[in-house]
């Protein structure tokens, strides 16, 4: 099965997603986010398959967002997509991809709503 996961080695909810898919057997693709991060048509078919939009993928604890004026509600998903592209410190981790779909994994058991039972 493909698996990736966008991961931030520093963050727990990072550690426990990848802790999980290894546990159920499954080493996945991992992307260290803030070293590689993800191109913008990524970064868009990530935000679709979660179907989320991509406020809700953003850090707002990051000095990027306050800085950036991100809590603007009037900032579309492609200024927003922009902003993370250009901080990505600002995307919010640890997303995973399966043949099942996508998931911001916080906390780190969302992982199982995209696996195999």
């Amino acid at each position: 099965m493909a698996v990736t996961i966008w991961h931030n080695p520093r963050c727990s909810n990072s550690r426990g997603a990848l802790e999980i898919l290894r546990g159920r057997g499954i080493e996945p693709t991992v992307i260290e986010y803030l070293k590689d991060p993800p191109d913008r048509a990524t970064l868009q078919a990530l935000v679709a398959g979660m179907g989320m939009g991509a406020r809700r993928l953003l850090r707002d604890k990051e000095a990027a967002y306050a800085d950036l004026g991100l809590a603007n509600p009037l900032l579309d998903d492609a200024a927003l997509i922009e902003a993370m592209l250009q901080h990505p410190e600002l995307i919010n981790r640890p997303i995973v991809r399966t043949p099942q779909g996508v998931r911001l994994c916080r906390p780190p058991e969302t992982v199982l709503e995209i696996l195999p039972a």
